[in-house]
């Protein structure tokens, strides 16, 4: 694993794992939510945003959260490693309700300069509706990716978890020999 994705809908938990991850494997890590906005939550050129995301797919290694779309399709064909947290609405839906709640006015470390967290209904119905809107997509292209990439599809923390554990044991285990 060099090139990772960590994909979910919003409140899945795909910046905790990513750092929990990072912490393991000691790859370097790209919130994209960090590299697509711009302060106050602007949202980048399309055009802009291609370079960002073609300058960022170079590197030689990465573990990447975000699940951004319109560019998911390009980064599978760059990554080796495909991470979905694929959980209720529900799960999600109060994770970020209470991330709204401790967070409120603050920047998150994962966050682009000048994005404080806020109480905003239209992200939240996207979050709501994420699932009914794209998961079968989101599904689709993972099982087109499967041929070439490793897929780990996640449904709780629970699995989450012991993946990262089973990634620690393994990476411990090399480091003893």
């Amino acid at each position: 694993m060099k090139k990772i994705l960590v994909i979910g809908c919003c409140g899945a938990g795909k910046s905790t794992f990513s750092k929990k991850l990072q912490s393991i494997l000691k790859l370097p890590l790209i919130h994209l939510d960090s590299y697509y906005h711009k302060p106050n939550w602007v949202e980048p050129e399309k055009e802009e945003w291609k370079k960002v995301l073609k300058k960022i797919l170079r590197q030689e290694s990465f573990i990447m959260d975000g699940t951004y779309l319109e560019s998911l399709g390009e980064r599978i064909k760059k990554s080796d490693t495909i991470i979905y947290l694929d959980y209720s609405l529900i799960k999600c839906f109060f994770r970020v309700i209470k991330r709204v709640l401790i967070d409120f006015g603050k920047k998150r470390s994962d966050m682009a300069p000048g994005c404080k967290e806020q109480f905003d209904l239209e992200f939240l119905w996207w979050v709501l509706t994420f699932n009914n809107k794209f998961r079968k997509e989101i599904l689709k292209k993972l099982d087109s990716a499967k041929k070439n990439t490793k897929v780990y599809i996640f449904k709780s923390d629970n699995e989450a978890d012991l993946f990262l554990l089973k990634n620690r044991n393994c990476r411990t285990s090399l480091t003893k020999h």
